[in-house]
């Protein structure tokens, strides 16, 4: 995670945002959670740098809820998001505390949980410093589908052991994952016959874009809106 564009537009978060959902205990986690107690399919949803109770992930969360998910959104940050407004904020710092393995192994009590309430299929999905966290995850057999959008640093030899049904949605404008490395991702997946993969470019966006645009901004608006439309598409394919 060593480009700008991770601390870009960064959120403002606001706790009073009309959302359907609520925060819970969830294998040890304050996680937002909505959608069906009772659905059999869930998704966790993991954040970028600025943390669970942005607004824009969580409404994201209602809406892929509403088609028949459970959705959870852990704070898989435990509070502690990027801070860019601090000017004691140490990035680097910051990096080590939250290393992507780590975030990783923390899942694993919440993917216990869910399937001791009787969920039978989940997926992820990962923005940017998430996409990390769900890349790691593609890697073991906890769950049944990816989609990581606009991703941080994934290497060849996790994309090599990937084992689930993956898609990665990338933008035009992003100096961590450039199209280039997109493309190289892209021929590595698909040289993978025993699983299924999506790779998409979407162009005239900026990393981020999917959970930190404007509303104001009626293009990225409408580019975000088509890739979380692809990401439930995915889900609804591999994880119901």
């Amino acid at each position: 995670m060593s480009s700008s564009h991770c601390f870009q537009n960064p959120p403002k978060l606001d706790s009073a945002i009309h959302v359907a959902g609520t925060v819970q205990q969830l294998g040890g986690l304050s996680s937002y959670v909505t959608g069906s107690p009772d659905s059999k399919f869930a998704l966790i949803l993991v954040s970028d740098v600025f943390g669970y109770e942005a607004p824009n992930l969580r409404k994201l969360a209602d809406k892929v809820a509403a088609s028949g998910f459970l959705v959870v959104v852990p704070d898989l940050l435990y509070g502690d998001y990027a801070d860019l407004f601090n000017p004691q904020f140490d990035r680097d710092s910051w990096r080590k505390a939250h290393e992507k393995d780590k975030a990783c192994e923390d899942t694993q009590p919440l993917i216990a949980d869910l399937k001791s309430k009787g969920v039978k299929s989940i997926g992820a999905a990962g923005f940017c410093w998430g996409g990390g966290v769900v890349t790691k995850l593609a890697i073991s057999s906890d769950i049944q589908a990816a989609v990581i959008l606009h991703p941080g640093p994934i290497s060849d030899d996790e994309i090599n052991e990937v084992k689930i049904p993956i898609a990665i949605l990338g933008a035009e404008i992003d100096h961590l994952f450039p199209p280039e490395r997109l493309k190289q991702v892209e021929e590595k997946l698909s040289s993978k016959s025993e699983i299924e993969s999506f790779v998409k470019l979407f162009p005239g966006v900026t990393h981020g874009w999917t959970v930190r645009y404007n509303d104001d901004d009626e293009a990225t608006v409408k580019s975000a809106k088509e890739a979380h439309q692809d990401m439930l598409n995915w889900f609804i394919k591999h994880v119901k």
